[in-house]
């Protein structure tokens, strides 16, 4: 690399602390430091992209139990939606995803109280991924 090179290292900042990049030359900027703080990678990032990845991890768990669960209790019932792994995998899917389905009510008692569970993991995560991103963004002002 000649003189005057610009090497970002792997701790988040500039080898050269004279030399910034163009696109954060914009000092006294609103713009121009809302730009700089895009490209640092603080602890908030680090601990984000954590619940990001419990919550995840979480719920595949949870898919995965649920899935066994509705196929076990609900497939091949009269008047049922649910007649293979399949079919319990997306009812699974659909109610973690939207909490709804167009698929029919389950039957028996045990697939209730998982379709229960099922939709109140659901709102649990969604509201718990929400509070960890309303965190992310509000440390970031401080």
């Amino acid at each position: 690399m000649g003189a005057g090179a610009l090497v970002y290292s792997t701790d988040g900042s500039w080898d050269d602390p004279s030399a910034q990049p163009p696109w954060i030359q914009l000092e006294g900027m609103v713009i121009g430091n809302e730009l700089s703080r895009l490209f640092r990678v603080e602890e908030r990032h680090r601990r984000l992209f954590a619940r990001l990845v419990v919550a995840l991890g979480l719920s595949l768990v949870v898919f995965v139990i649920g899935t066994v669960a509705m196929w076990a209790l609900e497939s091949g019932r009269k008047g049922g939606d649910i007649h293979g792994v399949g079919d319990s995998a997306f009812f699974t899917a659909v109610q973690l995803l939207t909490v709804s389905s167009s698929f029919s009510n389950p039957l028996t008692a045990g697939g209730k109280i998982v379709d229960v569970f099922l939709e109140l993991w659901a709102i649990l995560v969604v509201t718990a991924v929400t509070g960890s991103f309303a965190t992310f963004f509000t440390s970031g002002d401080s």
